[in-house]
């Protein structure tokens, strides 16, 4: 007890000399980390944050083709009501309850966040990674032949995803990119849009990358939410291949119809 006392006073002495069993504050957090928890900090939350926002946008990307894909009714001479009444009723949603247009804007809103996070975490990790690589980043290097394509080009291709957005935001949403434009002519833009090749060309080569990364991030979402049972190793496989493929000829089936002249 005196012994126990008296490194108790030369600790509060600050004596140098004395040392301690106690296990010294390694995992010192700012007062955000300590809000979170210290979870999504770590790399686990950062990809189960990866996981979550890469749902929503799959879900996005899949509603979104799935309203596009009324630009087919223009066979039937039917496809220009349907798809600008499909852009009205976008606007209209929460009808007369919420000022015009507002819950498309807290959609929209959403979607930028969920957007701006999965990047922000998709840099934060690719940082660490590289980080805890050091001394044996040429050793690894030396595997790169053997990583799957879509895994090799997920950086690329969330790269040009990005470019692509702010060019189809400023093609059809703005029309900062298409002369034609025509505010709420959703039929009439997209059939001026892609009647040009090299827009159309352009739409094609996002969807190779779209495909190429919903292919990668439906695969790996599954391991980062703990989902690694190998009885679902088949599952996985199945559900990133067809959902990749779904929206791949989906989208391009709306770019060369309108290219082809066969929707107009």
């Amino acid at each position: 007890m005196r012994a126990r006392c008296a490194i108790i006073r030369a600790r509060e002495d600050k004596d140098p000399f004395v040392t301690t069993t106690e296990r010294p504050d390694v995992h010192h957090r700012t007062r955000w980390q300590d809000w979170l928890g210290g979870f999504f900090s770590s790399s686990v939350g950062l990809k189960w944050l990866m996981a979550i926002t890469g749902i929503g946008l799959l879900l996005y990307v899949l509603a979104h083709m799935i309203g596009n894909l009324k630009v087919f009714l223009g066979v039937t001479g039917l496809g220009e009501y349907e798809i600008d009444l499909y852009g009205e009723a976008l606007k209209n949603l929460g009808g007369d309850l919420v000022p015009h247009g507002s819950i498309l804007w807290l959609f929209r809103i959403g979607l930028l966040a969920a957007f701006v996070i999965h990047i922000g975490v998709s840099a934060a990790l690719t940082k660490r990674n590289w980080d805890a690589r050091g001394s044996d980043r040429y050793d690894a290097q030396r595997h790169y032949a053997a990583a799957n394509y879509a895994s090799r080009t997920m950086r690329w291709g969330g790269t040009i995803i990005l470019l692509f957005l702010l060019f189809h935001l400023a093609d059809m949403t703005l029309g900062w990119a298409n002369p034609d434009f025509v505010s709420g002519a959703v039929y009439r833009n997209i059939v001026t849009s892609l009647t040009n090749p090299v827009v159309a060309i352009i739409y094609l080569i996002a969807q190779a990358a779209l495909a190429f990364h919903i292919y990668h991030g439906a695969w790996s979402m599954f391991q980062s939410l703990g989902i690694v049972n190998p009885k679902y190793r088949a599952f996985r496989k199945y559900f990133a291949v067809g959902f990749a493929a779904l929206i791949f000829v989906g989208n391009c089936a709306i770019v060369l119809s309108v290219w082809s002249g066969a929707v107009s």
